[in-house]
């Protein structure tokens, strides 16, 4: 279907030709034809007076490459035209990569989170003191122990309340209580730990 424009130089002439070109990517069609082939010509020959001085050429990542007139295709075979710069595989493993380390940076800025933990003896009798040392003797990147009291409970019993910070990406509370403060050698002294409180910071 052949698409003709005329009186560009007025201003409904312009708003004709910007309704039809809004939202398109090429001249007829979803793919890349001699139509764009022709328009790119027309425009840039109509153009090229308006703009006095020698091309000197435009180039992409640094390199500078002199101008050269576009030519048109005389086969049918358009896809070796190029005109709109699609990446080759290189540039697509490249930006692949950009992004990945990205997304590696998101998640070295990892948020943190306040939790209080009770921390429960197995009755009246367990020394308090190294049940606080069996509990801040669990170190691992991303965790810090903070300030702690005990807490009476009844019957002479006293729980630990222990407060502590968190990167949330490299520890995980449930993981921390099931695998380091509840089993052998600190389960001497620990019989359970209860979160009582988890807020991000």
């Amino acid at each position: 279907m052949a698409v003709t424009f005329s009186n560009l130089h007025t201003e409904s002439g312009v708003k004709s030709l910007n309704d039809f070109l809004s939202g398109k990517s090429y001249i007829s069609g979803n793919k890349l034809t001699k139509d764009d082939i022709k328009w790119y010509n027309s425009v840039s020959s109509q153009l090229a007076a308006s703009f006095p001085g020698k091309a000197v050429g435009v180039g992409f990542g640094g390199k500078a490459a002199p101008a050269e007139p576009a030519k048109a295709e005389a086969a049918d075979d358009d896809d070796d035209l190029d005109l709109f710069g699609d990446e080759t595989e290189e540039e697509k493993k490249a930006a692949e990569e950009r992004e990945a380390s990205k997304k590696s940076a998101k998640k070295k800025e990892s948020g943190k989170s306040s939790v209080l933990m009770d921390v429960k003896p197995w009755d009246d009798e367990t020394d308090m003191k190294k049940l606080e040392e069996a509990v801040r003797s669990v170190e691992m990147p991303g965790l810090l122990w903070g300030a702690s009291k005990l807490v009476a409970v009844g019957y002479g019993i006293k729980k630990l309340q222990i407060m502590l910070t968190i990167v949330d990406d490299l520890v995980s509370v449930d993981t921390l209580i099931e695998e380091q403060l509840t089993v052998e050698p600190r389960n001497e002294y620990i019989q359970s730990c209860d979160i009582v409180a988890f807020n991000k910071i």
